[in-house]
């Protein structure tokens, strides 16, 4: 006599709950942010960590009602100093992946269309999160003159370089921009190239579900631009989308 294994919840009850997580998230934090508004005034460091630890408890708890499992590579490449993270980006999801197993403080380069959503861009501001404005190149060199200036005061940044989500098959990407690497460059930080397999079947493959699926997340060895050759550093964008590449193939077969 076999035992039949308990079914998990459904895909659409997956995305019920997600949505009302962070909804009672962002709602039941407004008395938080005011206590955190406080507790800066007395210590930044406390502030800036405490909101970090919750939002990535958060994040992982909606990993897990989502049912993704996550098998990591390479974490022990990324060094204990301010770095610029780069990777593919497929999914939303991405964001509650990569954010979550942050261990320094570290902020997302966003949308400015984000700043639409209140409450939400609060936690984001809190987190050193910048909102890239790319309708004139001079309001996009202020995100990463901010940027630049976040990395040398010991706060790393994540940047997705092909500058949306690319909706193409698995194993695709979009050109980098360029413009982004320039916060490696100019500060001397590491650029830690993160490749991830199969995001896109969490959530954008099947809207609006959110099935269970197993994906891929690997860090790559540090790249130090000021270490490279002359004509390696003239084409960094493509160099660091090649090993992005060349690491999403590798893995595809491991989920």
């Amino acid at each position: 006599m076999f035992l039949k294994l308990k079914k998990g919840p459904t895909p659409m009850i997956r995305f019920i709950c997600i949505v009302i997580l962070l909804f009672l998230y962002l709602v039941l934090g407004i008395p938080v942010l005011i206590i955190e508004y406080f507790i800066g005034l007395v210590s930044p460091k406390a502030k800036d960590y405490s909101c970090l630890r919750m939002v990535q408890w958060t994040f992982r708890l909606m990993l897990k009602i989502a049912g993704v499992k996550v098998t990591v590579i390479g974490e022990e490449n990324i060094p204990d100093e301010p770095v610029l993270y780069i990777g593919n980006h497929r999914s939303y999801f991405d964001i509650l992946l990569t954010y979550s197993r942050c261990r320094r403080l570290t902020g997302y380069v966003a949308k400015k269309e984000m700043l639409r959503y209140p409450l939400l861009r609060d936690w984001m501001r809190n987190l050193y999160c910048l909102f890239l404005d790319r309708s004139t190149p001079r309001e996009g060199l202020k995100t990463i003159l901010t940027a630049i200036d976040y990395v040398k005061k010991g706060v790393s940044i994540c940047i997705f370089p092909e500058g949306t989500r690319n909706k193409g098959e698995e194993g695709s990407m979009l050109p980098f921009h360029d413009g982004a690497l320039k916060i490696a460059e100019k500060t001397g930080c590491a650029i830690i190239p993160m490749s991830m397999n199969n995001t896109q079947a969490i959530f954008e493959a099947h809207l609006p579900f959110v099935r269970r699926t197993h994906v891929i997340l690997e860090y790559g060895a540090p790249i130090y631009p000021d270490r490279l050759d002359k004509e390696t550093r003239r084409h960094l964008g493509s160099y660091c989308q090649n090993i992005i590449k060349e690491t999403i193939l590798k893995n595809r077969d491991l989920v």
